[in-house]
C-alpha cells in the first residue's frame, strides 16, 4: 500500500472553491505519513454519501485518516448542512450563515448507516447559532431514524456546546446515544485566539450535565496539540475532565488546514502523546486515545470498547 503525506490527502478533499495553489508549509515529521486507503469499501462509502446528499465531517474537515475509515466502510456523518456559524481558526469547515435545514435528513442518514451496514456510527454537526435548538432536535431525530432502521447499530454524537442551552442537551441526552462527545479542543488560555464563540466553563459544564442527566451514558471528549499549549495547562485540562467524570479523552495533533488559520506551533512527538495517554489512565480516564493522528472519531468503536472493558476491570477490582 502506497505511503503519502497528510498534505497530499488534504489536498485530494479540499472543499470546492479553495485555492488550487498549495501554500508553502513547513516540513511534517516522518510520523506524520498516513497510509493512502481506497479500494471497492471506499468507494462504497463515497457512493453511499454522494447519493443522499450527505456530509461527512472526514470531507469537510480535511480529516486525515479519511482513506484508512472510509476503506473500513466507517464514516463520521456530519449534519445540519456544512456551513458553521462560527470561526473556529483551527478547523478547515465552511464558515458562514447557513441557509440549509433538511428536516428529511435523520431518515436519509439512517438509510445510508443501513446500505453501508455500519455497527457504529458517529454523528457529529456543525455550530447552527442560527438555531434557537442549535440543531438538537435533528440530533435527536438522527438517534432515533437509526436506532429504528439499524437497532444493532451503535451510535455516538459529537455535539456542539449548544451556547450552554440546557434544553437543547436534554434533547439529545433523551434520545440516548450510546455515547455523547463534546470536545474541549484546546487550554483555556488559547480559547479566544483559536475557539471564536467557545466558552470553556460551557464546555465543562455540558460534561458535567451529561454525567448528572444520563449516568449510564459513556461521555468522551478531545483536544488537539501545537498551539501553543504548555504541559502544565494540558495536565490541568485533563484534571478538570477527570473531576467531571469524563470517560474517554482523545488527544491528538493539530494540522493546519490552509493560511487562513493558525500555524503549527510545534509538532508533538508519538512518544509525548504516549505518555500524556498513561497520565490519563492513571488520573481516571477510562480510556485515552493519544497519538499524532488521533482525532476525536478515530476508531471510536474501540474507543468505546475498551473504554467498557476499563471500567468493568475497575469495578471488579472495587
Amino acid at each position: 500500500m502506497t505511503t503519502i503525506s497528510v498534505d497530499a490527502l488534504l489536498a485530494t478533499v479540499a472543499s470546492p472553491g479553495s485555492a488550487t495553489v498549495p501554500a508553502p508549509r513547513p516540513r511534517k515529521p516522518e510520523w506524520l505519513k498516513i497510509r493512502a486507503g481506497g479500494g471497492p469499501r471506499f468507494a462504497s462509502v463515497k457512493q453511499a454519501v454522494e447519493e443522499r446528499g450527505l456530509h461527512t465531517v472526514c470531507q469537510e474537515a480535511r480529516c486525515p485518516n479519511m482513506g484508512e475509515c472510509w476503506g473500513h466502510g466507517t464514516a463520521t456523518f456530519m449534519i445540519l448542512g456544512d456551513i458553521c456559524t462560527r470561526g473556529c481558526r483551527y478547523c478547515a469547515v465552511d464558515k458562514g450563515m447557513p441557509t440549509e435545514l433538511d428536516l428529511d435528513e435523520p431518515a436519509k442518514l439512517a438509510d445510508a448507516v443501513v446500505e453501508m451496514g455500519l455497527s457504529y456510527v458517529v454523528v457529529t454537526s456543525v455550530d447552527r447559532d442560527d438555531l434557537a435548538d442549535g440543531g438538537a432536535s435533528i440530533f435527536a431525530a438522527s438517534i432515533t431514524a437509526i436506532r429504528e432502521r439499524a437497532p444493532g447499530t451503535s451510535v455516538e454524537v459529537l455535539v456542539p456546546d449548544f451556547r450552554g442551552n440546557c434544553d437543547a442537551l436534554r434533547t439529545v441526552l433523551d434520545a440516548r446515544p450510546d455515547v455523547l462527545n463534546h470536545n474541549v479542543e484546546t487550554v483555556p488560555r488559547l480559547y479566544r485566539r483559536a475557539r471564536g464563540g467557545g466558552d470553556y466553563a460551557i464546555t465543562l459544564e455540558l460534561l458535567a450535565r451529561t454525567r448528572a442527566w444520563a449516568p449510564g451514558m459513556v461521555s468522551k471528549t478531545g483536544m488537539m496539540l501545537g498551539l501553543g499549549e504548555e504541559t502544565g495547562e494540558i495536565l490541568a485540562v485533563m484534571r478538570d475532565l477527570v473531576e467531571r467524570d469524563v470517560d474517554i479523552l482523545t488527544i491528538g495533533q493539530y494540522l493546519r488546514p490552509t493560511d487562513w488559520h493558525l500555524p503549527v506551533e510545534r509538532f508533538v512527538h508519538p512518544d509525548e502523546f504516549a505518555e500524556l495517554a498513561r497520565i490519563g489512565e492513571a488520573m481516571g480516564f477510562a480510556h485515552v486515545e493519544a497519538g499524532p493522528l488521533v482525532r476525536s472519531s478515530y476508531r471510536a468503536d474501540r474507543q468505546l470498547m475498551k473504554s467498557r472493558a476499563a471500567k468493568a476491570a475497575s469495578l471488579e477490582a472495587s
